[in-house]
């Protein structure tokens, strides 16, 4: 039998957090490549796995993106200035998805963030004054672990004290929602414009 959840696990970008990709597209553009170079190149896994388990700082993740595209930007000079001009947009938060996990809140559940993401998370949240906005936040780089492992599940259960079968977790990811069940939570996948009908009705809010 399938327990009511009783706490939020919420993925930051693509739920909470969403980008325009045309904003960096013009940016690439000038810089001789296609749209969309710079993101696939950052998230290539080999290259990213070490920056979401805390292994490097975000600072030297970015470092190895510019070394790989050096060579078709004209130089290391000219892919240091791509990547400062690449990672001032900072996205924009969802208004109706914070109004949800607010609601959440409200009514007696704990919340956590739970995310793949660098040493810096922590400025990204200031920055977006969403400090205070969660119970707890599972960031994979200081867990060490990265989602959709059942290591990471249950570490970021455990920080809201609630078991992995009372947690619904958020995300706009397969294999997140995937890997979440497994580790025995209960699932579903955002998908922008998403009225988030369903898990209201889930966690009875």
């Amino acid at each position: 039998m399938v327990q009511k959840p009783t706490a939020l696990l919420i993925d930051f970008d693509g739920v909470l957090r969403t980008f325009d990709t045309s904003v960096n597209a013009v940016i690439e553009q000038q810089y001789g490549l296609e749209p969309g170079t710079v993101l696939s190149t950052a998230l290539e896994w080999d290259r990213l796995l070490p920056a979401i388990t805390g292994r490097i700082t975000r600072e030297q993740w970015l470092a190895t993106v510019a070394e790989a595209l050096q060579e078709r930007v004209g130089g290391p000079d000219q892919a240091a200035a791509l990547m400062k001009e690449w990672v001032v947009y900072p996205g924009h938060v969802r208004p109706d998805v914070l109004a949800f996990v607010r609601d959440v809140r409200a009514a007696g559940l704990p919340v956590c963030l739970a995310t793949n993401a660098t040493d810096d998370l922590g400025n990204v949240l200031a920055t977006f004054n969403l400090t205070g906005e969660f119970d707890a936040v599972a960031n994979s780089s200081e867990i060490g672990i990265h989602k959709p492992t059942k290591e990471y599940f249950a570490a970021a259960c455990a920080l809201i004290n609630t078991p992995p079968a009372r947690c619904l977790l958020i995300d706009d990811t397969d294999r997140m929602i995937r890997g979440a069940r497994v580790a025995g939570l209960t699932a579903y996948r955002y998908t922008d414009g998403d009225d988030l009908t369903y898990p209201r009705r889930a966690l009875g809010i």
